[in-house]
């Protein structure tokens, strides 16, 4: 048996699978869907969503078995996240990298394997959608092609789950303010519920997550500019008559 090497790009790659938060997740109906449809059109008895972590791959769906994870050693699906195209083994039995497989010699019997590589915006692969068979076979090119498609929305399901994790935590972390601020039309200041005076930063502060870098906006660095100016000769003639 040859275990697949790991990526060149491994950290960044776990770092981004991590990110997703979808490992060790309960099942959902939405990836169960992509597996049941990936065994039917590719006519395999087994359909799997497998995810690759550091040293297991964890399917997050999977039709026709009941194994839940495997090591990353024996993993047809390491091999698949080294490349950015459908890995296929018409028979495994009789491939010099897996006949001495576990998955091959084991109960499993795993003869054929296709599997899709789940390929972010960034190119790192997660993991694979697969599909097996127990005795040797092929794809055809439609198959093939149903196969990444199915991929790509496997990997579009799992960005929704990051993005709205994402923005979960950003509202729950966010303090929004809302209703009338008392604010005084001369120096802009906000009046507080204690009835106290604030400079606006300092009660946007106070009221919420929001952290400030002052600058100035081009309005207001030219008239600061000019009122220095204007300093700077007041100074001189005040000089030049003295």
């Amino acid at each position: 048996m040859i275990s697949a090497p790991k990526p060149d790009c491994e950290a960044r790659r776990l770092e981004a699978l991590r990110a997703y938060h979808v490992l060790d997740s309960a099942r959902e109906q939405a990836y169960d869907d992509i597996t049941k449809l990936a065994s039917f059109i590719c006519e395999t008895p087994v359909a799997m969503i497998s995810l690759v972590d550091d040293c297991r791959q964890w399917f997050k769906s999977k039709t026709g078995t009941e194994t839940q994870e495997t090591s990353r050693d024996v993993a047809f699906c390491a091999h698949t996240i080294l490349d950015s195209h459908v890995f296929v083994v018409p028979d495994a039995s009789n491939d010099t990298r897996f006949a001495d497989n576990p998955l091959v010699t084991g109960e499993s019997r795993v003869r054929f394997y296709a599997g899709a590589p789940l390929l972010t915006h960034e190119g790192y692969a997660m993991g694979a959608l697969c599909v097996t068979d127990r005795v040797p076979r092929s794809l055809s090119r439609e198959q093939t092609d149903a196969l990444e498609a199915l991929a790509r929305q496997t990997i579009a399901l799992m960005e929704l789950r990051r993005v709205s994790a994402a923005l979960a935590e950003s509202v729950e972390s966010v303090k929004i303010l809302h209703g009338m601020l008392p604010i005084c039309c001369y120096c802009k200041r906000i009046r507080d519920d204690a009835g106290y005076w604030n400079q606006v930063d300092e009660y946007i502060h106070n009221h919420s997550e929001a952290k400030f870098t002052h600058g100035a906006c081009a309005e207001c660095a030219k008239k600061a500019m000019e009122d220095f100016r204007r300093s700077v000769a007041l100074r001189n003639s005040a000089a030049h008559h003295d």
